[in-house]
């Protein structure tokens, strides 16, 4: 009976592990391509983030005293630092990436009590501006990826577009016609056949695969010792930021399915969690992490609703992470089917924004001013990066990313409005009595803008 228990666990395990792989293996491989990294280089990247993925999620699901929130959440590399990483490391260098993360991590450590008290400043309209900026603009790059990658000889060959919309195709015919378990695994499905296709059309090298080892250790500072410019690292505390209104949401839903109420003290240890895993990243030269929303959806979908399936998803990653023959075979996958793949995975972030904002009141002009302004320059910095190109380069790096300088007017923006009519809303109350036996006390929650 419990070795049955046992296989079960292992094999719910198993799924969130390939629910959230895709997602995974992409960041690394993004980012690493873009800054020209080696083949060797690559499949450590990709190898050290499956087993940072693991410890993440251990750290997360444990709920101690200080550290963890406690629920089945899956941690992985977040999207939202991809660009940010790619612009640090081509001006400062690849050390100043990681100088960065650790700072940034340290940053959301120390203050993970402040950020859960002001949980309140991040309502559906910062938190699906955000999430749908952060969509808009990551698809630029899955575009380039799909004609082939920025600096492809062969760009927008037929051989690639031909690669990318088949990949593109089949992920929707999956989500058409699959049910259950197979459709939540669409996209890594169709980055398997669209590799297979590629190797059939002689566009895959299987040279890294063959030369990788079957074992390594994770070595602190493969890139070299951190470099820590102030630059660089407000922008990774931006992304930080970022990263926790993101996680603040999946962590309500997870609260919601598991019928598990979480406070104040619950947020910080989440908090914490994951700043801890941004330095953890930092030291083995990964990624900032967050809590994987693809997971969710698989927790409501097997009903088991315990952390020890998180923990064997943990333990599955980590030893992952600790072959790189296995890391070896992400780095083969031609660009052309991940931008098929992450066309389908941007464009559902910018769903999912679109979607959180269905819940904002856009008869307030406060909301649609936050919406407009935030997605106006967030996409705009987006398509014209040269805006801010005359700024000293320590700011220039900070506002030069699309997802950041689309963040900060929503958070700043709804600070703006909000609280100031709160304030007017308190005063206007508070005259309404004469003397202190007839104040009238109104609750508005502001933030929702509902009364």
């Amino acid at each position: 009976m419990k070795e049955t228990k046992k296989m079960r666990v292992f094999s719910l395990g198993i799924q969130h592990v390939l629910a959230m792989y895709a997602g995974a293996i992409l960041v690394p491989l993004l980012v690493g391509r873009a800054l020209n990294l080696t083949a060797e280089q690559l499949a450590y990247l990709v190898s050290i983030d499956l087993l940072t993925c693991g410890i993440a999620t251990w750290l997360q699901a444990r709920k101690g005293k200080y550290l963890g929130i406690g629920l089945p959440a899956v941690l992985g590399s977040s999207f939202v630092a991809v660009t940010p990483m790619i612009a640090i490391g081509s001006q400062y260098g690849i050390p100043a990436i990681y100088g960065s993360i650790i700072a940034a991590g340290l940053f959301i450590v120390i203050f993970a009590v402040f950020f859960s008290k002001i949980v309140k400043l991040f309502p559906p309209v910062v938190i699906g501006t955000v999430v749908t900026i952060i969509g808009l603009a990551l698809i630029p790059t899955g575009i380039k990826n799909m004609a082939g990658g920025a600096n492809s000889e062969n760009f927008g060959s037929l051989d690639n577009l031909a690669l990318s919309f088949g990949v593109l195709l089949f992920i929707l015919i999956l989500n058409r016609y699959a049910r259950g378990f197979v459709k939540s695994l669409a996209v890594l499905l169709g980055i398997i056949v669209g590799t297979l296709i590629a190797a059939i059309m002689g566009k895959v090298n299987f040279a890294s695969v063959q030369e990788a080892s079957w074992f390594h250790l994770p070595q602190p500072f493969y890139f070299g010792w951190p470099t820590f410019e102030i630059g660089p690292i407000i922008t990774m505390i931006i992304v930080g930021t970022v990263v926790i209104i993101e996680s603040t949401g999946v962590f309500m839903a997870l609260s919601k399915i598991c019928d598990q109420p979480i406070n104040e003290k619950d947020l910080a240890r989440g908090y914490r969690a994951e700043g801890l895993a941004f330095v953890l990243g930092g030291i083995f030269n990964a990624f900032p992490y967050n809590t994987f929303a693809q997971n969710v959806g698989l927790v409501q979908l097997s009903k088991v609703k315990t952390t020890n399936v998180v923990v064997a998803a943990g333990g599955i990653l980590v030893f992952l992470g600790l072959i790189p023959k296995v890391a070896a075979f992400a780095t083969i996958i031609p660009s052309a089917v991940l931008g098929g793949a992450t066309v389908v995975l941007f464009g559902m972030v910018v769903s999912s924004g679109i979607k959180m904002l269905q819940n904002v009141d856009f008869g307030k002009q406060s909301n649609l001013l936050i919406v407009a302004c935030s997605v106006s320059l967030g996409l705009g910095v987006t398509a014209v990066p040269d805006l801010f190109a005359q700024l000293p380069q320590s700011i220039r790096i900070i506002v030069s990313d699309g997802i950041i300088t689309g963040s900060l007017p929503a958070i700043l923006l709804n600070v703006f409005f909000n609280l100031a009519l709160k304030k007017r809303e308190f005063a206007s109350t508070a005259c309404t009595g004469s003397g202190s036996t007839h104040v009238i006390l109104v609750i508005t929650d502001v933030s929702s803008g509902s009364k």
